[in-house]
């Protein structure tokens, strides 16, 4: 015999499954093209991947900055570092004074264009900054991580480890 709250006809079930996530959670993100997925990367002076973070299109890059430098935590790291370069959307005086002190190295991020006292950075050491550029280009070789078909971004991550692997080998 059948329990009678199954059995009363029409209406809404008696329960409803739980959402498994969000689109927050799984890094995606509405921007001006439709839905996104930002890779913030870290690289070392060679361009050899450190470590990534995903945040959904429409994240800003300035708060995940900390979070990538908490990667050089040890006190070993942060002797190696002597500069961090990153681009105008990590621009804030608040991330200078965190490498500065932190680190005791060199922010060589340059400022926006509406800051009202624009940072002074060396030219020359930021045109390493295209390594960055050059090993996302890499990477983006590979259809499934330009394109971002993965449903969620445990499996996005992973196979951006994977094409990171094979970018290095190559």
């Amino acid at each position: 015999m059948a329990h009678a709250r199954f059995d009363d006809g029409s209406g809404p079930p008696a329960f409803r499954w739980p959402k498994k996530s969000s689109a927050e959670a799984e890094a995606f993100g509405r921007s001006r093209g439709g839905f996104s997925t930002k890779v913030h990367a870290l690289v070392d002076a060679l361009g050899n991947p450190l470590t990534f973070i995903l945040t959904p299109g429409q994240a800003g890059d300035g708060p995940q900055a900390e979070s990538l430098l908490a990667f050089c935590g040890g006190e070993k790291q942060k002797a190696a570092v002597e500069a961090v370069l990153a681009d105008k959307g990590y621009d804030s005086s608040d991330l200078a004074r965190h490498i500065e002190f932190e680190f005791e190295a060199e922010p060589v991020i340059p400022s926006r264009t509406n800051a009202t006292h624009p940072r002074e950075i060396d030219r020359e050491l930021y045109k390493d900054r295209n390594k960055i550029e050059r090993f996302i280009g890499r990477v983006k070789h590979y259809r499934r991580v330009a394109t971002r078909y993965d449903k969620t971004a445990r499996n996005y991550m992973a196979f951006l480890h994977v094409a990171s692997i094979m970018t290095l080998l190559l």
